[in-house]
């Protein structure tokens, strides 16, 4: 969690692949570990986000883009990550017959974030539940991306 003390995980910073090595992202990473925290966490990662849009659109040549791609194998497999606003996502695809996609998992990093809770709680008095919980805002089923 960037809100808390621990060292913030980001894809971007810390795993960067094209075009994040040349943007050099920031991360957004508050101590306070509280609500107010994460709130502030992600109105950071809001601006730190228009901001790298601003400078790809800058940087996109002009002119119309196009890349060829061709059609995967019956059976073939794919991952991925990408930075979501609760972490890191985690995509595995199986490809089907005639390029469509037999089976998609994504894996919402709330999985790994729901322990967090029950420390975050700790000698907070019961009232104050909803309101940590929600500024979590983690994934109750993990696929609704």
């Amino acid at each position: 969690m960037r809100a808390c003390e621990r060292p913030g995980f980001d894809l971007r910073c810390d795993l960067p692949c094209d075009p994040y090595g040349d943007l050099a992202p920031k991360k957004t990473v508050r101590t306070e570990g509280d609500v107010a925290a994460r709130v502030a966490v992600r109105f950071d990662e809001v601006a730190e986000s228009t901001r790298l849009m601003r400078q790809i659109l800058r940087q996109l040549p002009a002119g119309l883009h196009h890349a060829a791609i061709s059609v995967p194998d019956e059976g073939a497999l794919g991952i991925g990550m990408i930075e979501g606003w609760r972490g890191p996502t985690f995509l595995a695809l199986e490809a089907g017959g005639g390029g469509v996609i037999r089976r998609c998992h994504p894996h919402d990093p709330s999985w790994q974030n729901w322990p967090v809770i029950e420390h975050a709680i700790i000698d907070n008095i019961v009232p104050d539940f909803p309101l940590i919980n929600k500024s979590f805002n983690l994934s109750y089923s993990g696929h609704d991306l």
